[in-house]
């Protein structure tokens, strides 16, 4: 049965607003997959606050417009399912690729990182990355060391002025 008009606007606003809040898109094709399978990476990207849809290839790309991300039509076509990567990129993709070498049916196609289209390669490399709290970590690390650093320097001359002193106060107790 065909989609009326406004249905169609209604799962067009869904991607838009589901679009805009992603921070990437891994463009995937599940053509083979059975519904255990989809429930099975469904729960895996949702554990890592993520989301896979099976998508509409025309209303996709309308939406991705209207989102602001580019929409090419080689990656919006056949049978379509996108990981809507939220926070953790990393673990999104990490999640498609496990799940991809697992089952050999899904495949990855491309990412769409903000404006910016990438291929299959580029998408897969995207799960090197660190997840967040680690990289979150390495900055905090990255900003703290030069501190600590500063401070032991500071507190250099006055270590060397409390030893200095308490050498001199042995010095002048009387030998018991």
């Amino acid at each position: 049965m065909a989609l009326t008009k406004s249905e169609k606007e209604k799962i067009v606003a869904d991607y838009v607003e589901r679009f805009s809040k992603s921070q990437a898109l891994i463009v995937t094709d599940y053509r083979g997959l059975t519904v255990s399978d989809f429930n099975r990476i469904r729960a895996q990207m949702r554990e890592s606050g993520n989301a896979f849809l099976v998508v509409k290839n025309t209303l996709a790309k309308i939406a991705l417009e209207q989102a602001g991300r580019s929409a090419p039509s080689d990656l919006l076509a056949g049978t379509v399912a996108i990981g809507i990567c939220y926070d953790d990129i990393a673990g999104g993709v990490k999640a498609l690729n496990a799940f991809a070498q697992e089952t050999k049916i899904l495949n990855v196609k491309g990412a769409i990182l903000g404006a910016r289209v990438v291929g299959p390669e580029a998408a897969k490399s995207l799960a090197d990355l660190p997840s967040r709290e680690v990289l979150l970590a390495q900055v905090v690390g990255g900003l703290q060391a030069p501190i600590s650093g500063l401070v032991n320097v500071m507190a250099g001359p006055i270590r060397g002025l409390l030893t200095v002193l308490k050498a001199r106060a042995d010095q002048l107790e009387p030998a018991s």
